[in-house]
């Protein structure tokens, strides 16, 4: 099949890419490359996805001409471009274009094409608030501009599947590590501290928050194996996550442990929005996906570990 993958030289784009294309699929990536991080580890990412055969278009989303500027022939869309996370450098109209206007733009143009099978929104478990531990039939109540518009995002999806327009489906992504995770997130954050001997910031309070890390790996199984499933999955909201928990303080003794150094700590004030509790419950991407995630919380550090050493030292 020829598969779009929005926002492909991402964290979980650029992974979900290259398995699709080494799947045996013709895999066209698109990114705008914003610079709300160093472009230079998108290049790197979008070096790899080239190595392996993946096309990739700089393109924004945004932009009005979707129609007449992308394929025609696309049988599957896997929608992960986004204004990502909880950031005080980012607006709400950030938030606002990157994630709603663009994907309905996204949307407009996937309705007239001809062969689509699905279209997958990539969502995120910011969607259902501060504590974010329920099945998908529980209402959302996202607490940060950024839980309101993916929100709002997935939503414009599904409803073209209750129009019978378009098959799709929504998969609701939780606290996702491993290589190429973006510089400003924890683990990225805490390995390049222990490396070059920086103090990491750790909001007040945040030490004890509880998060379902899932390895990176573990989330491209859930999102490709939505394929030949179309029939099952549309109109469907699936969690993707691991169900075993881990503080945030366990989380920077993981990093301490695989590197053997011990990191310093600094704080800063809380962060607003920012989730308490996440655990994936993920009853519902077992029966209709036979989804397992397996990768321990070191297992995946270790990975990441070992891409920073051999990237950035």
């Amino acid at each position: 099949m020829k598969i779009l993958v929005t926002g492909a030289v991402g964290f979980i784009g650029s992974h979900t890419a290259e398995r699709l294309q080494s799947l045996g699929h013709e895999v066209i990536g698109i990114d705008n490359f914003s610079p709300y991080y160093s472009e230079s580890l998108k290049k790197l990412n979008e070096k790899a996805l080239l190595e392996k055969g993946v096309t990739v278009i700089k393109k924004d989303l945004r932009d009005q001409d979707l129609a007449t500027s992308l394929p025609q022939d696309i049988d599957y869309i896997f929608h992960f471009a986004a204004q990502p996370g909880i950031s005080k450098t980012s607006t709400f109209e950030d938030y606002f274009y990157n994630n709603l206007i663009a994907t309905k733009n996204l949307i407009d143009y996937a309705l007239q094409l001809p062969d689509l099978k699905m279209f997958v929104n990539i969502g995120t478990s910011s969607i259902y608030g501060l504590e974010a531990t329920f099945p998908e039939s529980m209402a959302p109540k996202p607490a940060s501009h950024y839980g309101v518009t993916k929100l709002a995002a997935e939503q414009l999806v599904l409803q073209k599947s209750r129009e019978k327009l378009m098959k799709s489906c929504s998969l609701r992504l939780y606290s996702v590590i491993g290589p190429r995770e973006r510089p400003e997130k924890m683990y990225t954050k805490l390995i390049a501290c222990a490396f070059n001997h920086e103090a990491f910031p750790l909001y007040q309070g945040s030490a004890t928050h509880l998060r379902s890390f899932t390895y990176v790996g573990d989330i491209v199984d859930g999102v490709v194996s939505v394929i030949g499933k179309e029939d099952v999955v549309d109109g469907e909201i699936i969690n993707l996550g691991t169900e075993v928990e881990h503080t945030t303080q366990e989380g920077i003794e993981a990093v301490e442990t695989i590197i053997g150094k011990s990191i310093t700590i600094k704080h800063v004030d809380a962060r607003a929005g920012d989730q308490l509790r996440t655990k994936a419950n993920i009853d519902k991407a077992r029966k209709l996906l036979n989804y397992n995630p397996q990768t321990t919380l070191l297992e995946g550090v270790k990975q990441q570990v070992a891409w920073y050493q051999a990237h950035f030292l």
